[in-house]
């Protein structure tokens, strides 16, 4: 197929893969999208106006060669396609299942600034490697030297994790993983839903990390079931990549009434309940929104996954409170319109100020305010006033508390007070090597960056690989300088 088939945008209109009707999809935790038919896939991939400066590209965190393999796949010729987008990414489709392309990649595309709709680039890099998956193009782990002599210990499963056992792994090395869950994945298997990220999907990732030599060591918990210390003298090089999973507290009156839930509880529960694991808080009723009015603190993409996972729990009403208008929620305007179609309530411009118990001492009531949006601050973000004498009052026997997550203090909890931190609790890291405080200790991902995206992680994932690499030949290097030197001394 020739060039020719490219800059379709003109006549071609954008789609999207079918989403399966609210109805339908709000009684399971599939994925709600359906996946291209090829013909489809082709099609809007040729829709790519192939621009000088591919500004997808540019706002991609992975830089990905997203022009290049939009026009391969319009030509048909996929697995090429598929090999060029793994070139940049270890997980391309799960960052086009849960990428907010329309604030990056699809936000940024010409045709959607000249008025006809960004290219569905998400949705075509999804269609790519689920077909690469299916028809066996995703090729075993296979180590390109031997540098086995040398071992990497990687604290955290996460996608930073992950990322970096894969390559470093690729480069030779002996990789090991320690997990305190008893499944990889961190957040992608434990706190994203099933309906935006199927949980096969993820584990067929591990599984040939795996196959491919990756050493997982699950139940294990640094700093209590292994030291800091032992992990840093068993390995020639350590990551740091944990994650940051501290709820942020919202600390008003009532909040420790039962039934004020934090929002990674709720929502590892339901995924463990989906995996088929035990979980009594869910069969108490303890985190289950089944037959209860829910009411959800927050406006970012773990508020959304929240209000979407009661729906499918069978929820009696489901009010999303966010103390900002629409336009300035932090989470994807896609996963808010989602969440609209399967039923659930906003109530922008609105903060909780206290919550109060019912009869059998549980959370029944939230009490909120009108807000209204003020001056900026030195972000350039219009602050939420409270507007006097607008109280209001909610029905809740389920309130859920989505502000966001901070970093555990790792100095104390891995007993090396030497670990550098910034002033927010983050591991202080050199920003080109991902270096620490801490001679052959590296950090990348959320532990560094602070609660962000998961294609940040991966990003980070792949230059802390590189960074480590540069830095273990070095160690190796002059280990061998000094043995031949000791040789010629003897």
């Amino acid at each position: 197929m020739a060039n020719s088939r490219m800059l379709s945008f003109i006549h071609t209109d954008q789609a999207f893969p079918e989403k399966r009707s609210p109805e339908d999809r709000a009684h399971d935790f599939h994925e709600i999208s359906r996946s291209f038919l090829v013909a489809k896939a082709e099609e809007q991939a040729s829709r790519c106006s192939q621009c000088g400066v591919p500004f997808c590209q540019v706002h991609c965190p992975l830089n990905n060669n997203i022009p290049d393999w939009l026009k391969l796949a319009a030509e048909g010729r996929l697995r090429e396609a598929y090999e060029l987008s793994a070139a940049t990414s270890t997980m391309p489709e799960i960052c086009g299942r849960i990428c907010p392309q329309d604030r990056l990649c699809e936000g940024s595309c010409v045709i959607e600034q000249s008025g006809h709709g960004a290219v569905t680039i998400g949705s075509v890099e999804k269609f790519i490697t689920d077909t690469a998956w299916k028809e066996g193009w995703v090729e075993p782990l296979q180590p390109l030297a031997d540098r086995s002599r040398q071992s990497v210990g990687i604290i955290g499963s996460g996608p930073a994790g992950l990322t970096a056992a894969e390559l470093l792994r690729v480069r030779g090395y002996e990789v090991h993983v320690y997990e305190r869950e008893d499944r990889a994945g961190g957040l992608l298997i434990y706190g994203i839903p099933g309906f935006k990220l199927e949980k096969e999907v993820v584990e067929r990732r591990t599984r040939r990390l795996a196959e491919g030599g990756v050493q997982f060591h699950f139940n294990t918990e640094v700093g209590s079931d292994v030291s800091f210390a032992e992990l840093r003298k068993r390995h020639d090089g350590l990551l740091i990549a944990t994650g940051v999973y501290k709820p942020r507290p919202l600390g008003l009156a009532g909040s420790e009434l039962p039934g004020v839930v934090k929002a990674l509880d709720y929502l590892i529960a339901s995924n463990r309940k989906g995996l088929g694991d035990d979980v009594p808080a869910f069969e108490s009723g303890e985190l289950n929104a089944l037959g209860r009015n829910v009411v959800v603190i927050g406006g970012g993409d773990t508020a959304m996954d929240c209000v979407r996972t009661a729906i499918r729990q069978g929820a009696l009403n489901v009010t999303c409170l966010y103390r900002r208008d629409r336009a300035n929620m932090p989470g994807s305007q896609r996963e808010t319109l989602n969440a609209e179609e399967e039923g659930v309530h906003f109530e922008w411009l609105a903060a909780p100020a206290a919550f109060a118990s019912g009869p059998d001492g549980r959370v029944a009531t939230v009490t909120a305010r009108r807000m209204r949006l003020g001056a900026p601050d030195a972000s350039g973000r219009r602050q939420p006033e409270p507007e006097p004498g607008q109280d209001f009052t909610l029905p809740a026997e389920l309130v859920i508390e989505a502000l966001g997550f901070d970093p555990e203090d790792l100095p104390v909890t891995f007993e090396a007070p030497d670990l550098a931190t910034t002033r927010w609790g983050t591991v202080k890291a050199d920003g080109a090597r991902f270096s620490t405080s801490l001679p052959g200790v590296f950090a990348a991902g959320d532990i560094v960056r602070g609660a962000s995206l998961v294609v940040w992680a991966v990003r980070e994932g792949r230059d802390v690989a590189q960074s480590m690499h540069a830095w273990l030949k070095t160690q190796a290097s002059t280990a061998a300088a000094k043995s031949a030197a000791t040789k010629e001394v003897a």
